[in-house]
């Protein structure tokens, strides 16, 4: 479905000296710097996938999906997706795919949201009858009635998200591309969201990627992210192998009978850890260890705790994934 193969973007960025002179020698002989946005990124993406495509901020992930909408051309490489390659055949293949942006909207700010829609109907050439089945589906998946006769400008920021993926959805799209779908909304919000995008992709086998700083949603919609740092391809593969291949840290956490007795506990000098291997956090409520498991077993931890200290209560929980994804961000773990 989609092909990315060594896919490299490069921008020319002109170099000024400070002042006067600086400008106007720039204007002259400008002094130009060639930086790299995407470095030889490679990853298939099979029909009917969630992917997330995920990186922080500067990474190059709107490059990415700039390239892969048709918006840019690549300095180098190959991207193709479903037969087309976007920045070539941009009339026919925008016609296959919708994108959402949680920043910005498609929307006609004073239309009636139904009026949009209509608008829409024209642009993407969908004829009466299809046009009313799908806006039934849609109506029917992201909840649109209440609100489909109001001005676009007069609705809240989660209704204006429906709205938007609504309008991304139309043209029933091979493939729909995800830019912050959940930003600035509250939790209730973004739940209805993703049982939303799920949905769809369920119901109509519709290729999603991703894009998010919202670790939940990865959890929750994804089958399989991207990680790239800095232009580069650092993880592909699913969640499950993400924690399993990096997912080393794990937390006790327990609530002692005696929470001054938390001070003879020293788990650092019993094991020989670093102050990388071992954390201990105490709240005054509960007591959180977090630890390398891969120094020293979950085992030998609890051992050790429940003969220092009586405790009321007690668990251990595995590594989380936005702590594992910030270790590997920060070149803690090896990738």
């Amino acid at each position: 479905m989609i092909y990315v193969e060594n896919l490299k973007k490069e921008f020319k960025k002109s170099i000024k000296e400070p002042g006067l002179k600086g400008s106007i020698k720039s204007f002259f002989k400008p002094n130009n710097e060639i930086i790299t946005a995407v470095d030889d990124i490679s990853f298939h993406v099979p029909r009917g996938e969630v992917l997330g495509f995920i990186g922080p901020n500067g990474a190059g992930k709107s490059t990415v999906i700039k390239m892969l909408t048709g918006i840019l051309t690549p300095t180098s490489g190959r991207c193709e997706i479903n037969g087309q390659i976007p920045y070539k055949n941009r009339k026919n293949y925008v016609k296959e795919i919708g994108v959402v942006f949680g920043q910005r909207t498609q929307l006609w700010w004073d239309l009636a949201l139904r009026e949009t829609y209509t608008v829409l109907k024209e642009i993407y050439e969908v004829d009466d009858a299809q046009f009313k089945k799908r806006m039934a589906f849609l109506n029917e998946v992201l909840e649109l009635d209440s609100f489909i006769t109001s001005p676009v400008r007069t609705l809240s920021l989660g209704q204006r998200m429906r709205a938007d993926i609504a309008a991304s959805l139309l043209h029933s799209p091979k493939v729909l591309f995800l830019d912050e779908p959940t930003i600035g909304l509250d939790v209730v919000v973004k739940d209805n969201i993703r049982k939303a995008i799920k949905s769809i992709n369920q119901n109509e086998n519709t290729t999603v990627i991703l894009t998010t700083h919202d670790l939940q949603d990865v959890e929750n919609l994804c089958s399989r992210i991207v990680m790239i740092d800095k232009g580069n391809k650092v993880f592909d593969g699913d969640i499950s192998e993400l924690k399993s291949k990096y997912g080393q840290s794990r937390e006790l956490r327990f609530v002692p009978v005696d929470f001054s007795a938390v001070e003879n506990l020293d788990y650092k000098k019993t094991f020989n850890l670093s102050d990388d291997d071992v954390l201990v956090e105490n709240d005054g409520h509960k007591v959180t260890v977090r630890f390398n498991s891969s120094k020293v077993s979950v085992e030998k931890i609890l051992n050790y705790t429940l003969s220092e200290i009586h405790v009321k209560d007690i668990s251990v929980s595995d590594a989380d994934i936005e702590e594992i994804i910030k270790g590997i961000y920060r070149s803690e773990v090896e990738v």
